[in-house]
C-alpha cells in the first residue's frame, strides 16, 4: 500500500509524530509512505526509513485560502491507497475528504477534546499521550505496531557543528527557556538564576537555546561573564541543534518543541510545567514523567495548550518553582 501521512504543523507536534511513522514504516517494509508537511518542519526527517517520503509544501501552499487550494491541486496528483490523518484540523479534513471520494480509507487523529476539557475544570488524568494516538491511526488502518524509534541517529552520535568545544569528560546540560505562551514560560529572572547554578558545577557546560534576535540577544547577556555558558541561539540551522542536543547529558525545557526536539535524539529532558499540564499527553517521547517538574498549585492546569493570560491574575505558576528544584533535577545525572 502507498500510505498518505499529513501532519502540516508545528514544529513540536510534527516532531511527536516521528516515533509513529518510522516504527510503522520499519514494521511493514512492503509499503510506502508519503508524509505531506512544511518545509521547514521537513528537516526534522532525519534517517528515515527507505520506505518514507517528505512531501514538503512551499510557503504558498502553506498558508491562507489561496495556499490551501493550491495544496489540494497538489494532492490530487497523488496515487495513494490510504490516508493517515495525524493533525485532524480543516486543511486536513479537506485532504481527507478529497480521498475518501475516492473510496480510500481515512483514519484522523483523535483528540479526545472533552477527556482534555476534564483535566481543566476535574483534574483528571489522561492516560493517553499524544505519541500514542498517533501508533492508534496506524492501527486503525490496518497497521498496528509497536514503538520501535529510539533517536533520530540510531548509528551514533552525529558530529557536533562546527565551532563547539569538544566534550570530554564535561556534563553538558542544554536550556531552551522560551516558549509561545506565557503559561508555559518559566520567569526568566529565575531561569537565570538557574543557568548560574547549572555553570557553577565542575566540569560543567551550559548551552542556551533560543530563536535568533530579542532572545538571543537577552541569553548573551547571561553567558557575558561565564566561559563555560555557550550560547547557540540564532548560531545553528535546525538539523546542527538537533546533532547538539544528541551530546547533551540533559536538556532543560518549558512544554515546548524543544523537550520534542531533544526526546528525538534520546537526550533525557527536564521539562517545566506552568499553565499546561503532561496530563494533557503532551510529554515528550519516552521521557520520565517524574523530570515533568510542576508547581502543583491548585490552579493548575488552566490551559491545554497554552495561554498569554492567567484567569486568576497572578501567573503564579510560572515562578512558583525554586530555582534550586530546577538545578537540583538537572545535576541528579
Amino acid at each position: 500500500m502507498h500510505i498518505l501521512v499529513t501532519r502540516l504543523s508545528a514544529l513540536g507536534d510534527v516532531a511527536m509524530t516521528i516515533p509513529a511513522i518510522y516504527s510503522v514504516a520499519r514494521t511493514y517494509p512492503e509499503h510506502t509512505f508519503t508524509v505531506v508537511t512544511s518545509a521547514f518542519m521537513s528537516r526534522l526527517f532525519i534517517n528515515a526509513p527507505s520506505n518514507v517520503e517528505v512531501l514538503a509544501l512551499t510557503k504558498d501552499e502553506s498558508r491562507g485560502v489561496l495556499g490551501t487550494w493550491r495544496l489540494l491541486r497538489k494532492m490530487r496528483t497523488l496515487d495513494v491507497d490510504a490516508v493517515a490523518d495525524l493533525h485532524n484540523v480543516l486543511r486536513s479534513w479537506l485532504i481527507d475528504a478529497l480521498f475518501r471520494l475516492r473510496l480510500k480509507p481515512v483514519a484522523m487523529l483523535d483528540k479526545n477534546r472533552s477527556e482534555r476539557r476534564a483535566i481543566l475544570h476535574d483534574h483528571a488524568q489522561c492516560s493517553h499521550p499524544f505519541t500514542e494516538r498517533y501508533f492508534d491511526v496506524f492501527a486503525r488502518l490496518g497497521l498496528p505496531t509497536q514503538p520501535q524509534f529510539v533517536t533520530l541517529f540510531p548509528q551514533g552520535l552525529p558530529a557536533l557543528p562546527d565551532g563547539l568545544p569538544a566534550k570530554g569528560t564535561e556534563q553538558w546540560v542544554g536550556v531552551a527557556p522560551f516558549a509561545r505562551y506565557r503559561s508555559k514560560t518559566y520567569d526568566l529572572t529565575q531561569m537565570q538564576e538557574v543557568v548560574t547554578q547549572l555553570a557553577a558545577r565542575p566540569r560543567g557546560r551550559v548551552f542556551l537555546f533560543g530563536a535568533k534576535g530579542h532572545e538571543a540577544d537577552l541569553l548573551s547577556t547571561w553567558g557575558a561573564h561565564h566561559d563555560n555558558i555557550f550560547v547557540v541561539a540564532g548560531r545553528l540551522q535546525l538539523e546542527q541543534e538537533l546533532a547538539l542536543m544528541a551530546h547533551l547529558d540533559v536538556m532543560l525545557s518549558m512544554d515546548s518543541a524543544n523537550m520534542h526536539l531533544a526526546s528525538l535524539v534520546g537526550t533525557r529532558v527536564i521539562s517545566i510545567w506552568g499553565g499546561t499540564t503532561p496530563a494533557c499527553g503532551f510529554l515528550g517521547f519516552n521521557q520520565n514523567p517524574s523530570d515533568a517538574l510542576t508547581a502543583g498549585l491548585p490552579c493548575q492546569p488552566c490551559t491545554i495548550a497554552g495561554s498569554d493570560k492567567c484567569p486568576l491574575r497572578h501567573m503564579q505558576c510560572t515562578r512558583a518553582i525554586s530555582p534550586e528544584r530546577i538545578s537540583q533535577t538537572c545535576m541528579s545525572l
